[in-house]
């Protein structure tokens, strides 16, 4: 498999740090390690989470990343990128799906290429999912939409 590195033991570790990791968080020497396992234990939820994590809890958040990337042995992308790819994503689905109970959060502007922004007294709510995502939205390249079916319309 591409991308996928079976860990030796741990006194065949080159890097003493590794051992120190894997001996803490209590797991057998004969692990296997997949980029995508990583990134999907790193990510979970994220779009919930990360938008209201402090400074500080991002730096974290990103050394665990860095350590995870030598474990593995493959690079991962930063956190910081994948939040918005995932963001941007499920802001796209939901604003697709006329039924999702969030739809009606994610207004068309007048002028039908921007999405309206919520107006917000805390900064709980400004870092929050709906508002990270309607600026995503609203900073993404536009592709062309498809020709209307409509006979009357251009």
């Amino acid at each position: 498999m591409v991308g996928t590195l079976l860990l030796p033991s741990p006194s065949d570790i080159v890097h003493p740090q590794t051992c120190r990791i894997l001996r803490k968080s209590h797991l057998s020497s004969n692990i296997l390690v997949n980029r995508c396992t990583i990134e999907s234990i790193l990510t979970n939820c994220i779009t919930v989470w990360y938008g209201n994590c402090s400074v500080s809890d991002r730096k974290a958040i990103q050394r665990v990343v860095k350590t995870a990337q030598c474990i593995a042995g493959a690079s991962l992308p930063a956190i910081e990128d994948i939040y918005k790819k995932r963001c941007l994503k499920r802001a796209t689905n939901t604003t697709r799906d006329s039924y999702h109970p969030a739809h009606r959060l994610f207004a068309l502007l007048p002028s039908g290429r921007r999405y309206r922004s919520l107006r917000t007294r805390t900064s709980r709510f400004r870092n929050s999912f709906f508002l990270t995502a309607v600026s995503l939205l609203n900073s993404a390249p536009r592709r062309p939409s498809p020709p209307s079916l409509h006979p009357l319309r251009k």
